[in-house]
């Protein structure tokens, strides 16, 4: 099974460096603009694994002056949906469900977001429709974990 989706076609096509990162994460922002919001950039997509920056800046900030925790949870979303891309074949389509998240700590910094499952699943098996659920561990700039999401896709053939 191919992950050819559109998004990983075009990830794959740019450079690996800031250019090619910076043109890719704009494209994401084209077609699903809310992600803009904060300011995104795909560091790392592959099978499996994603990895997603966003800057502290004042659009995100809270009345406290930390990162939003919804603006975290927008920065999740787009960690899971682009290692969504990258990894559910062409055969199958997915859509979220659920998201369970867990404020662990003030975030301070410029947030980096961690998609990562810990095993690829076996597609060939989803014949009807199946949950997966995608870790996002989401960092400040000193490596802590300041916020956890279990997002739940929904994974069903074409």
């Amino acid at each position: 099974m191919t992950q050819d989706s559109l998004a990983y076609r075009g990830w794959k096509k740019l450079p690996d460096n800031r250019i090619g990162h910076a043109l890719f994460s704009l494209g994401v922002v084209a077609r699903a603009p809310y992600f803009g919001t904060v300011l995104p950039q795909v560091a790392v997509m592959e099978p499996g694994h994603c990895e997603v920056t966003a800057p502290k800046w004042v659009g995100i900030h809270n009345h406290i002056g930390t990162f939003h925790a919804i603006a975290a949870c927008n920065l999740a979303e787009m960690a899971m949906g682009m290692l969504a891309e990258a990894t559910v074949p062409s055969t199958h389509r997915w859509i979220p469900k659920a998201m369970n998240v867990a404020y662990l700590a003030k975030a301070n910094s410029g947030l980096r977001a961690v998609a990562k499952l810990p095993e690829l699943p076996d597609f060939t098996a989803i014949t009807k429709g199946d949950d997966l659920i995608v870790p996002v561990s989401i960092f400040d700039n000193k490596g802590v974990e300041v916020v956890h999401a279990d997002i739940t896709i929904w994974v069903t053939p074409k």
